[in-house]
Formats: C-alpha cells, structure tokens, sequence
C-alpha cells in the first residue's frame, strides 16, 4: 500500500519522494490531471465567496446556474434539465426513482457485468451475485440482458422503465459497445414506452476521445448519468435528462429526490473548470492519436487482447495471478495501474487525458518489461 503525499499533474509522489505515473486517474476521475491550475484557481475564488449554503430551491447559486447551463449547452436539446449530486452511485439512484416515478413501472433493465455503484439499489442492478449475496434483499423487478447481444433486446418489454446501460462497459474490462446493437436498443425502449439510461460516469468527461460517448453513436438517451472525471478531483455528480421526465421530482411527493450537499458550490466551479479546459484545449482532440499510440506499443506476445476506447484500455492475460504480478511490477517501476471488478485477469490503463506521448512510450516500456520479467522469468 502506497502513501501519497503529494500530486501534480499525471504524477503521483509517495512519502518517500518517489514519483509514480497515475496511469489509472483514481479510475477515471483525474481526466484533466491532478490539481489542474484552472481547477485550483476555481476552487479558491469560491472559497472566498461561499461554501454550502442550501440546495432545495431557498437560494440561487451562480456555481449550479453556470454549471447546468454550460452542460445543458453541450447536450442535445433533449437534455436540457440537470440535477446535481455528489457520486456516480448517487446519481444511478436518483435515476432509478426518477424512471420508475415518470412512467409508473417497476421493472429495470440492466447489462449483465455492469457497474453502477454499490448503494443498495445501485447493487441492484449489479448481475455478479458475489457483490451482491450478503446484502439481500435487494431491489425486486430487476432483470439482464447481455451487453452487444441483440438477441437480448426482446426482454425489453412494455413492463420496463428503463435500461441502464454503459457505452464502454467499465468494471468488465472497458468493452465498447457496438454501434448497431446501441441503435437496436433504442428502437427497441422507443417501441416499449422504456427509458433509456446511458451511464457515463467513466466514459464522459472526454475519455473516449468526444466529450460524451453517446456522441459517437448517434444515440441519445433519456437520461445521462455523469460524475467522476466531471468534477477535477471534486465530488459530483449530475442527472440529466428532459425537464418534462425531471418534473416528476417535483410533486406526489414535493421534494422527490433531495440532497444535502448536491451541487455544492466548490464542486460546481470546479467542474465548470473542467469543462471549460476540455472543450476550449486540444485535449479530446488529441485522444485518438494517444490511443493508437499505447495500441502501437503494447505488442506484447503474452498480451491476449487489447479492448476499450480512447483512454480507456485494457490488456488481457492469462490469469488474475499474471496480471497481478505484472501490476505489481509496474508498480515498483514507478507506473501505478490496476484491475477490474469483472475482469480480473485484465490491467486497466486511463491516465489523465493530459498524458504526453513521451510519457506514454515511458509507459508501455515500463508494462512490456513487466510483462517479459513475469512471464518469461515466472
């Protein structure tokens, strides 16, 4: 275990000193890097404004204002109703409510080897009874299909109200999905009255090399699922939807969703921040010539497949005891990366989206010297 004593930029410095690659982000939150100067300098002008004040409608908060504004600018027109909270798992509850509450409908829809959070109705919808055996009962009426499977689609049903579903699968070893199943699938939640719920906790905020992934399938979802790498390092998150859909938050019961400190002050200016870096720099630009590069490098003969998208990768091994072996070699080198919940033999690589192609070859030298070490010295 590792004691870190300082970051900057893609760096890691433990008490020691030694400075150490970040290629994981803090699984994906970091995507701008680790204490971005326009994210700081954001952070400390609010600071000396206000903090928390309250976030049920007493006060108008410029931070919150700006914010859903600025992203509601990004989106189509569609989503244009923006709900703040503080995590990934928090926002996957506020959608679950929200879906069931607009339609009336009970039944949801997720992808098997999914991740939307560990809450209790997060879990939920988490197929891999391991996580899930000591904390039942959990929620009822929640069903499977298989992700890219379009055999599984006709499970959607008029009884669904909604599909959760991630662009790029995260904890099962950042798999994309296909173009044409994603089209299918929203066909079909059109053809059933379902609403559709993209998770983009991990891949947005640029990672997949557009600000949203969703923008590189020609879908839009009902309801957008953001956090992570949205806030620099601060906490937050955010549900986005249609105002009609968001509506149903507002009365039978008044206050339907509410939360302390979503859309806090601080976290909103520093998000705003982060936003305001990656679509006004040649960050996302520069993602798809960063991805061919680590693709370029990462030839490794004991490397049986390379998945993902933009800056979210994924090698695969032959077992959970190579990868980790490998992982742990990296580590003493001075590269920190790590695994997946659902992919346990796979090493994940999605390093601040500021990650230099110097720093880049640095890496993959680091990995495939690993991975010679271990596999050819066992």
């Amino acid at each position: 275990m590792l004691e870190i004593e300082k970051a900057e930029g893609v760096f890691l410095f433990d008490v020691s000193g030694k400075k150490y690659l970040d290629l994981i982000s803090g699984i994906s939150v970091s995507n701008i890097g680790h204490r971005h100067p326009a994210v700081l300098a954001a952070i400390r002008q609010q600071l000396d404004r206000y903090m928390h004040l309250m976030v049920y409608g007493e006060y108008v908060q410029s931070p919150q204002v700006q914010l859903a504004t600025a992203l509601s600018q990004t989106l189509p027109s569609s989503l244009n109703s923006v709900y703040f909270l503080n995590s990934g798992a928090e926002v996957t509850e506020a959608a679950m409510k929200l879906a069931k509450r607009y339609n009336g409908k009970s039944e949801i829809i997720a992808c098997r080897q999914s991740y939307h959070g560990s809450t209790q109705g997060a879990l939920s919808l988490n197929s891999e009874e391991y996580f899930k055996n000591a904390f039942r009962p959990l929620l009822p009426d929640i069903r499977f299909i298989r992700f890219n499977q379009e055999k599984d689609l006709t499970l959607i049903t008029p009884k669904t109200a909604c599909v959760f579903i991630e662009p790029v699968q995260g904890e099962a070893g950042y798999l994309p999905a296909q173009k044409k199943y994603l089209k299918k699938l929203r066909e079909r939640t059109l053809e059933t009255g379902t609403l559709l719920i993209f998770d983009e906790i991990q891949t947005g905020f640029g990672r997949t090399g557009s600000l949203f992934a969703f923008e590189q399938y020609d879908v839009v979802p009902d309801m957008l699922m953001l956090a992570k790498g949205m806030g620099g390092g601060m906490p937050i998150g955010a549900l986005i939807t249609d105002r009609n859909i968001m509506q149903s938050f507002t009365n039978d019961p008044y206050l339907g969703h509410i939360t302390t400190f979503g859309g806090h002050p601080v976290s909103c200016a520093s998000a705003m921040a982060v936003l305001h870096e990656l679509t006004t720099s040649s960050l996302i630009s520069e993602i798809s010539s960063k991805e061919a590069l680590f693709r370029s490098l990462l030839s490794h003969a004991a490397i049986r497949s390379l998945s993902g998208k933009g800056l979210m990768l994924a090698l695969e091994f032959d077992s959970f005891e190579t990868n980790k072996k490998i992982i742990d070699r990296c580590i003493e080198k001075g590269l920190i990366t790590d695994w997946f919940l659902f992919a346990t033999n796979k090493l994940r690589i999605s390093p601040p989206l500021t990650i230099t192609c110097e720093q880049i070859e640095w890496a993959c030298g680091v990995i495939n010297e690993s991975i010679s070490e271990i596999c050819n010295n066992g």
